[in-house]
C-alpha cells in the first residue's frame, strides 16, 4: 500500500538532541562552573536544537529529557 505523505504537514523544529559530554571537552572557561554544579560527575548532558544550538547542559540524562518535553520538545539521544 503505497500512499503519498506531505511532510509539510506535520510541525517541525520541536527535535532536540541530547548528548552526553564530558567535562574536560567543554570550554576552559566553564569547566570550574561546570565541576561546581556537577556533584562529583565527569560528565554532563547537553541539549541541543536541531540546528546545533546548545540549549542546556544538566547533570543527567533524565533530567535532560524531562526538560526537553517540558518545553514541548522531542528528545533523541546522540552516541
Amino acid at each position: 500500500m503505497n500512499h503519498k505523505i506531505s511532510f509539510g504537514q506535520f510541525e517541525t523544529g520541536n527535535i532536540v538532541y541530547v548528548k552526553a559530554v564530558a567535562i574536560d571537552d567543554l570550554p576552559d572557561a566553564i569547566q570550574d562552573e561546570a565541576r561546581a554544579q556537577a556533584d562529583g560527575a565527569d560528565t554532563l548532558y547537553a541539549v541541543h536544537r536541531e540546528d546545533g544550538e546548545q540549549l542546556a547542559l544538566v547533570v543527567d540524562r533524565e533530567l535532560a529529557y524531562s526538560l526537553a518535553r517540558q518545553n514541548d520538545f522531542s528528545p533523541v539521544s546522540i552516541h
